[in-house]
């Protein structure tokens, strides 16, 4: 079966940017807003909410259609039965995730600036992979910026391309048209004071996604 087949698409993939108050109702915005996935990122060693707020997204994410990605917690992502993770530099590799989640688990994968990193992820199972920050990041500062030419360079790996890193709707479009599958965001829409339409804006993008999930 082809592992790929739930991330047949693309447009805007929004990341939580950690603990809120209004977590879900922020949330249900951006899925209003036409957001295609949704990853839960949250550092903190909070379990006990970490739990809750993920099982409550994942109901969330499933009346809308959208899948959630757990960022790099597999033990999380297994007790919610989200649709995949997000893996980082020092995660295990996704062959050995993809052993414990299951051949349907979408597994994404940070390559940063490198081809080499995002050619072996691919090679290794990888159900998508990230290059960034495009731009300079409020949520990682200190990340070095990487060329858009890694887009194009990347064009052949076979598996879609998430950019993210200091991305708003006016930049954006120059990573659509080098092709970025999806452009992954936090603060440019879970900033925003109007957060359904901030996604609506990346959204519109991608005019094949336009519009509220089903």
């Amino acid at each position: 079966m082809n592992t790929f087949a739930q991330l047949a698409g693309h447009g805007l993939y929004v990341i939580t940017g950690g603990p809120r108050p209004d977590l879900l109702d922020a949330v249900a915005q951006v899925l209003a807003g036409g957001a295609q996935l949704l990853q839960y990122r949250d550092l903190t060693d909070d379990a006990e909410r970490r739990h809750a707020e993920a099982a409550a997204l994942r109901q969330l994410c499933s009346r809308h259609g959208v899948p959630l990605i757990i960022d790099h917690d597999i033990a999380l992502a297994q007790a919610v039965a989200a649709d995949g993770v997000h893996l980082g530099r020092d995660d295990d590799d996704p062959g050995a995730v993809r052993a414990v989640l299951g051949h349907r688990a979408i597994i994404g994968v940070s390559c940063h600036g490198s081809l080499q990193r995002a050619q072996a992820a691919a090679g290794a199972g990888a159900s998508y992979i990230s290059f960034g920050a495009f731009f300079p990041s409020p949520t990682k500062p200190l990340a070095p910026c990487v060329s858009i030419e890694l887009l194009r360079q990347s064009a052949s790996l076979g598996v879609p391309r998430v950019a993210i890193g200091g991305i708003t709707p006016d930049n954006g479009a120059a990573l659509v048209a080098a092709g970025a599958d999806y452009l992954a965001v936090v603060s440019a829409v879970f900033g925003a004071t109007d957060a359904r339409s901030a996604a609506q804006r990346f959204t519109d993008l991608y005019p094949s996604t336009s519009g509220t999930p089903s």
